[in-house]
Parts: structure tokens; C-alpha cells; sequence
């Protein structure tokens, strides 16, 4: 039903940005949650940052607080997440996720009804 499309990953050093999109089909999305999910090889998804589509609510992970940034186009239905100072701890996996709300924690990955194909990101020392 919603589909959504990530783009802007990449590779890069220590201490450099990257700058995440997440493309969602039209009118799905106005009234979601929207966020980043990340998973490194072994670990457990994890949230890394959410917004609401209808307000200006947003909720980061603690080990990105500070360094990554959150924000939308409402209009074009597009989620960014503006990521700087990467470490090589921030690498894995970047999911964009949406969904309706529910009984579940906005960084819950269970509250996600979809989510995008993933786009990899990879820091080095």
C-alpha cells in the first residue's frame, strides 16, 4: 500500500555525512510516523530516529542524539535523515519504516507496518 524508496547511502570515513532519503508514495504518509531503523550484522534492529508526519514531534536513539537530524517534506512526502560526525559504530543497514501508530513505542520496530528495501552504510576509521 505505502511504498517506500531509500536512496543516499554510501560509504565514508570517520567524522564525514551522508544525507539519507526516504520516498514515500503520495498521500500514505500524512498522518504516520515516520523513521530510520538501523541493523549491523548480529545485532537487533534498532530505532534511530522518528518523526510524525502530521506534527513536528521527533525521538532519536541515544547513541545518535546530537549528530543525526530528522526532518520531512510534507509536501512531497519525503523523510531525510542528515547524518553527521558518522562513526564506525553508525555502520549497518538503514531502513525508512512508516506506520499508523499503535501499542507500540515509536522507536519499536513493531509499530512499522512499512518499510523500505534498506540502503547500506558503511564509516571507516
Amino acid at each position: 500500500q505505502v511504498q517506500l524508496v531509500e536512496s543516499g547511502g554510501g560509504s565514508v570515513q570517520a567524522g564525514g555525512s551522508l544525507r539519507l532519503s526516504c520516498a514515500a508514495s503520495a498521500y500514505g504518509v500524512s498522518n504516520y510516523y515516520m523513521g530510520w531503523f538501523r541493523q549491523a550484522p548480529g545485532k537487533e534492529r534498532e530505532g534511530v530516529a522518528v518523526i510524525y508526519m502530521g506534527g513536528r514531534g521527533t525521538y532519536y536513539g541515544n547513541s545518535v542524539k546530537g549528530r543525526f537530524t530528522i526532518s520531512r517534506d510534507s509536501a512531497k512526502n519525503t523523510l531525510y535523515l542528515q547524518m553527521n560526525n558518522l562513526q564506525p559504530e553508525d555502520t549497518a543497514m538503514y531502513y525508512c519504516a512508516a506506520g499508523p501508530g499503535g501499542s507500540y513505542g515509536v522507536m519499536d520496530p513493531r509499530l512499522y507496518r512499512y518499510w523500505g528495501q534498506g540502503t547500506q552504510v558503511t564509516v571507516s576509521s
